[in-house]
């Protein structure tokens, strides 16, 4: 007995002991009233210290798990382990129609796999080798040494005031007229689109967005049972005169829209076609969820503003952004800037839900920005991302036979194949020489774009897109004359 226990480093030992004989007891390895070793022997037996098992001992006793009896030892206590009769459920009966869509969709379960020797084009995530550690560290110890015992506890559904103040005026500075708006804090995009979606009154049940479109979208709207129509984009954003005349033809609940650095082609719509688009949505009377993805990263041309801007006093964009794609994506902090009246209901919708965001994450991310430290990173992670991102087109103009390619900054590319190569058979042979990339599909609103695919920079060495480029145009040399 005792023979197979083992230390994990790291971790104090009288806790894994403590846990090790916790566990003995309660699936009766050590019996009721059964006498322990002492102190002593426990310790020679499994070479740790005397006060270690003493510590260990003093916690269990504590806790009710053993007894003392002076002058005799440590005795195992009473302990419930009475197991009920074991019954085996067929819960893939019980999982509802949501749940199975949910995982059809499930590109992590789905999607190509692959291992780290590999050179992946899949993630658009930041890299994480840019990350500002030393100054979050710090940003983290001010919050803490200000307020710890406050953002340690609940907080509010709404969110944490002082962030929510600081993005309302960050969304000022870029020419959003907040007056009569709010902002609703949220654990990142996806939770954000969730509650709306959860909250708007579905009476046509159908959507009208970009075609293709981000994929996490496609997917919430499938699950809240919308009919999506997209509409195709042209290279300085949404086909306008297709867009038109779908809204002439079909009522829509609401219009969902990435404006800028649009997942996944990359495409930012001109300050034209956004006046054209604004005007739209407003003689149609039509709400528009804006996304504002990677409105941060432009490496050239002149400042756009977002649709939100465009609006002006008016109230039908609702506004949805994170830092994740930038910044630091394990915080999960997003943001909703919408009327003051919707803000007032998805608050409640959000309690009900999640309680609230995490106040520390909030906290933290509010002294890291306010101290200053977020513009400082952006200048240094635009000037990495945009070498890059410059690589990428260059060896991509070079290399891959294509029919159009897209991507005005940010972190990706999306490039049309010529002569309709299927990018998913492409992909199995440009794995087979260690290379994988986001077959374009996935992003469709309508099961087309065969021959597209995304690629995704952003983690990748600047010597891992030349190699991961080469192999993709080699790969269509090879096996389609390209």
């Amino acid at each position: 007995m005792f023979n197979d226990f083992k230390l994990t480093e790291g971790r104090p030992v009288y806790i894994q002991l403590k846990e090790y004989l916790k566990r003995m007891i309660t699936n009766g390895h050590l019996l009721e009233h059964q006498k322990l070793p002492s102190t002593r022997e426990l310790s020679t037996l499994l070479s740790i210290s005397r006060n270690t098992v003493l510590t260990a001992y003093a916690d269990l006793e504590q806790e009710g798990m053993i007894y003392a009896v002076k002058g005799k030892g440590n005795f195992v206590s009473h302990v419930e382990t009475f197991k009920s009769p074991s019954i085996q459920l067929n819960w893939t009966e019980k999982i509802n129609n949501q749940s199975f869509l949910a995982e059809e969709m499930d590109l992590m379960k789905h999607g190509v796999r692959w291992n780290k020797e590999m050179i992946s084009f899949t993630s658009i995530a930041p890299d994480e080798k840019l990350f500002d550690v030393e100054n979050f560290k710090r940003a983290f110890l001010n919050r803490m040494s200000i307020e710890g015992d406050i953002v340690l506890n609940y907080g509010y559904a709404k969110g944490y005031k002082p962030l929510i103040e600081y993005l309302l005026h960050y969304m000022e500075i870029k020419g959003v007229d907040i007056r009569n708006k709010d902002v609703l804090i949220t654990n990142g995009f996806t939770e954000a689109l969730d509650l709306l979606l959860s909250s708007l009154n579905k009476k046509n049940g159908r959507v009208i967005c970009e075609n293709p479109t981000h994929h996490s979208a496609l997917k919430l709207f499938r699950l809240h049972g919308f009919e999506i129509d997209g509409i195709e984009m042209e290279d300085d954003g949404v086909n306008i005169r297709k867009l038109e005349t779908s809204l002439s033809k079909k009522e829509y609940d609401f219009a969902y829209l990435i404006p800028s650095y649009h997942n996944p082609t990359g495409i930012v719509t001109s300050s034209e076609k956004r006046k054209e688009i604004m005007e739209l949505f407003s003689a149609y009377q039509l709400p528009i969820v804006e996304d504002g993805f990677n409105e941060e990263l432009r490496y050239s041309g002149s400042h756009l503003a977002p649709l939100a801007a465009f609006a002006g006093h008016g109230n039908h964009v609702i506004y949805i952004s994170s830092f994740s794609k930038i910044l630091f994506p394990g915080l999960r902090v997003g943001w909703i800037l919408a009327d003051k009246e919707l803000i007032y209901y998805l608050e409640s919708m959000k309690r009900a839900r999640t309680i609230h965001t995490s106040t520390l994450d909030q906290a933290v991310l509010y002294q890291y920005l306010n101290d200053g430290y977020f513009e400082k990173y952006i200048k240094k992670a635009k000037s990495v991302y945009k070498k890059k991102y410059e690589l990428a087109v260059h060896y991509c103009k070079q290399l891959i036979p294509f029919k159009r390619l897209t991507g005005d900054g940010g972190l990706h590319l999306f490039i049309e194949l010529e002569n309709n190569i299927d990018s998913r058979k492409l992909l199995e042979k440009c794995y087979q020489n260690g290379v994988v990339f986001s077959p374009g599909d996935v992003f469709y609103t309508d099961n087309s774009g065969k021959h597209t695919l995304r690629l995704g920079f952003s983690r990748l060495k600047e010597s891992e897109i030349i190699q991961g480029i080469t192999i993709i145009g080699d790969t269509i040399k090879n096996h389609y004359g390209g």
